[in-house]
């Protein structure tokens, strides 16, 4: 579920008691547009999870809902492969989308293959991703992320940070949501995000977890006549459990 959270930070800056509890789990509540490019925003819960355990992991909190296996190949780097969730596009989210009569685009999955990669930048904690998806339904292209994250500020139980990240998208990719009428838009930078994170310890089990990101399109989709608005906010806040 896109951009669910970005906690990376709280995960790489945890006290010792808290680190007796790596995996997180709960309830979040976001705010989204209906779709990027979308001038109607809408509100909805989404799951925040961090799960690793040997070779296998579960997470939100890169911004995809993603399951896999990894393993670490030193340095603090890791490898691996996932299948994660690929939002769709509802127009019965956007009166524009109804006025236009574009058709829906249903949820679906997508497999590939990513780099981890997290060292310490002085005292601040870095988490640097590279990440392919292919949509199991191939005539909906790929898309591949390249994202930071940076601890900025740790004052007891509050943590904060920066992220920021951008994506390419194939020509598949791009007109599956941004094609309409006689508009065939190519492949290439699809959107690019800068936002922050929070987080809040309220014990040794528990966290109140928050983020805002601003995401701008870019290229041929910042073109489409689907698109009202080229900017889009993300908001997310929720609790979890550490176990």
């Amino acid at each position: 579920m896109r951009a669910a959270l970005f906690i990376l930070l709280a995960l790489s800056s945890l006290p010792l008691s808290a680190q007796d509890y790596p995996n997180l789990i709960g309830p979040a509540v976001r705010t989204r547009p209906a779709y990027d490019g979308s001038a109607s925003q809408r509100l909805d819960v989404v799951p925040i999870l961090d799960y690793e355990k040997g070779h296998l992991f579960a997470r939100t909190v890169q911004g995809v809902l993603e399951a896999g296996t990894r393993t670490s190949v030193g340095s603090g780097l890791k490898l691996g492969g996932q299948i994660a969730y690929e939002e769709g596009r509802k127009k019965s989210e956007s009166g524009f989308l109804r006025e236009r009569n574009e058709p829906d685009i249903g949820v679906g999955a997508s497999i590939g293959a990513h780099a981890e990669w997290s060292f310490n930048l002085g005292p601040a904690p870095v988490i640097l991703l590279a990440r392919w998806r292919q949509q199991l339904q191939t005539d909906r292209g790929s898309q591949t992320d390249a994202r930071a994250t940076v601890g900025v500020l740790e004052a007891g139980a509050f943590k904060a940070g920066l992220f920021g990240q951008a994506t390419w998208a194939t020509q598949r990719a791009v007109r599956t949501y941004y094609g309409s009428g006689g508009f065939q838009p190519s492949g290439g930078l699809l959107f690019v995000s800068a936002g922050a994170l929070a987080s809040y310890d309220v014990g040794k089990r528990w966290a109140i977890l928050g983020s805002v990101e601003r995401r701008r399109l870019q290229g041929d989709a910042a073109r489409s006549p689907l698109v009202e608005k080229k900017s889009n906010t993300y908001a997310t806040a929720g609790i979890a459990y550490r176990f």
